[in-house]
């Protein structure tokens, strides 16, 4: 049910058997605060008192002195948009440490684990990150509407595809002129949305700071800026390569894609299915997204996923080191998947223990030994 998100549910729960402090991470808006009241009711009663809200005048008087209001309240305590507040990461560490202490800290972020992570140091070791992603395929079931309007709450569960890109369209603007500014960073609100819809460019590509600078007359220094924004605020990921110790000369820069797809097709102006459809960058829209579905899928951290390539063309999009083994991905939006020598070269330099070939068709076949195609709902049921 997509109301219940359990599986989001029963992780808090887990992290809360050896951490004091579990800290929700996500993009604005991806359901973080509904999820945190979900796990308060189903396991923990929370009273109001014991809930801060940090873009609250009132939430945020009480916490000036937060020692204080915090000390004196019992089990669960909520506190959302903990960014706004990252001295309150020290006081946590104190009342956390104290001997008997029954407390537990839910904190709700809009940003990173890199971003908080300096403010966040004085909890090392009493501190469980997990990152909320907007909705999956394996939440909602329904593939084609989740690819087209991307995974927001409030844009899939829209009632109409108008509706939904209105969303969005609002949503984009609140990001670039409150949300970020609201972080720390002092940026040009007119800037940072020209480069967004520069990047729609190099969704899937290798991202190239001192190309991107010089088509908006930016410097490498301020791209590169713009793009760690982004990716610190979970709106982009950058994919970063895996190096191989072979006697090839292998790509150093870093993939770069759109984590929500319905946030990637307004930026390309696809106001409408009919028109993503015919979209020029259709193919690698769906690529991108299949890479997201199977990365959440995999549970990997953002920092643990990698593509791979050299300067002779062969790569990999998608290469996942889990539980020993070494998981090698390709995404094609195509009717005929076949095995290509860029694959073949892939398995045997990068000594791949599966490779997948991930389609949009519902067929599962085998390319060759430990290689196989399959349908990308096939997969994420498996």
């Amino acid at each position: 049910m997509i109301e219940e998100r359990k599986h989001y549910l029963d992780r808090v729960s887990e992290a809360f058997r050896v951490h004091p402090v579990v800290a929700i991470l996500g993009p604005r808006q991806c359901g973080k605060t509904t999820l945190a009241r979900m796990y308060a009711n189903e396991f923990n009663h929370l009273s109001e008192e014991n809930y801060f809200d940090l873009e609250d005048v009132y939430d945020l008087e009480r916490l000036k002195n937060p020692q204080m209001t915090l000390a004196n309240l019992e089990g669960l305590v909520v506190i959302d948009e903990v960014q706004k507040i990252p001295d309150l990461f020290k006081t946590l560490r104190v009342l956390v440490d104290k001997p008997k202490s029954k407390q537990r800290f839910l904190i709700l972020g809009s940003a990173s684990k890199e971003l908080l992570q300096q403010s966040s140091e004085s909890l090392t070791g009493r501190i469980c990150y997990i990152e909320l992603t907007p909705f999956s395929y394996e939440e909602v079931g329904d593939m084609d509407t989740l690819w087209k309007r991307g995974g927001y709450p409030r844009s899939f569960l829209a009632r109409s595809d108008a509706d939904s890109f209105l969303w969005r369209k609002s949503y984009i603007n609140t990001f670039i002129e409150q949300d970020v500014p609201s972080l720390g960073f002092q940026i040009s609100s007119q800037n940072l949305r020209r480069f967004w819809m520069m990047l729609t460019h190099y969704h899937g590509n290798i991202f190239n700071a001192s190309e991107m600078g010089r088509s908006l007359g930016l410097s490498y220094k301020t791209a590169q800026y713009y793009i760690d924004i982004l990716s610190s605020t979970l709106m982009i990921r950058q994919l970063q390569p895996w190096f191989e110790n072979i006697s090839k000369r292998q790509v150093k820069s870093p993939k770069v894609y759109f984590r929500d797809s319905g946030i990637y097709h307004t930026l390309l102006g696809a106001e409408t299915p009919s028109i993503l459809l015919k979209h020029p960058k259709l193919g690698s829209s769906w690529e991108g997204f299949a890479l997201e579905e199977v990365t959440r899928h995999h549970e990997m951290d953002p920092g643990d996923c990698y593509f791979w390539a050299t300067h002779a063309d062969a790569e990999l999009d998608l290469l996942l080191f889990k539980q020993g083994k070494r998981l090698g991905f390709e995404f094609k939006f195509t009717d005929k998947p076949r095995v290509t020598k860029s694959m073949k070269i892939a398995m045997q330099d990068l000594k791949l223990d599966e490779f997948t070939l991930i389609h949009p068709g519902e067929m599962t076949f085998s390319l060759g030994e430990r290689m196989q195609a399959v349908g990308l709902k096939r997969y994420l049921k498996s």
